[in-house]
């Protein structure tokens, strides 16, 4: 294997010269620089990977399995820490330009990134209510029986950390259907995605 010089040195993804290795030493450096398996050394390399069987039990009506090449991207310092980031990509030069300019970056500090909770809003519109301001009353009144309701139905979502967190409401008395009571359930999703 090449020698590369930073493996030497403290963890960082500034590898110099990583584009010039083979595929075999990059995929070596990547390996000691996450402390991969044996298992997800073989994964990276592509062997023994997904199969069409295994795609028939993961989506519906798979014809198949397509490859993709991966590629890792260098030079990334996000919030203090150093990261190799996996690209996957068909077109040359994306993951070159990536890395040069995660490079520039670097020179300024790197990346600063912030996130927001995972709250979704889950929006219930009441109509045809005597008395849309009772209403909101009775609903705040039922806040922690209806949050319970709601974290009763919610799946393994509650055993991750998620669940309904809140719960608000909101009274428009004019609107083109007529007054209307609006509420609002603030639900943590942790990082749940898609349908399931």
């Amino acid at each position: 294997m090449a020698k590369v010089g930073t493996m030497t040195q403290a963890h960082t993804s500034r590898i110099p010269g990583f584009y010039k290795l083979t595929l075999a030493e990059r995929a070596a450096v990547v390996s000691q620089w996450a402390a991969l398996t044996t298992a997800e050394q073989t994964a990276l390399l592509g062997l023994g990977g997904l199969n069409a069987a295994q795609a028939d039990h993961m989506i519906e009506n798979a014809v198949g399995v397509y490859a993709l090449p991966l590629g890792i991207a260098t030079n990334f310092l996000i919030n203090g820490a150093d990261i190799l980031i996996p690209m996957v990509v068909e077109e040359p030069s994306v993951v070159a330009g990536v890395s040069n300019a995660a490079k520039v970056f670097r020179e300024g500090g790197g990346f600063v990134t912030s996130s927001d909770q995972p709250v979704m809003i889950g929006q219930i519109q009441v109509l045809d209510l005597p008395d849309i301001y009772v209403a909101a009353g009775a609903v705040m009144a039922q806040r922690a029986a209806l949050l319970e309701a709601v974290n009763s139905v919610s799946g393994s979502i509650v055993q991750y950390g998620g669940g309904a967190r809140d719960l608000q409401v909101r009274p428009l008395t004019n609107t083109p259907v007529g007054p209307m009571l609006i509420v609002h359930v603030l639900l943590d999703t942790r990082d749940a995605m898609g349908a399931n």
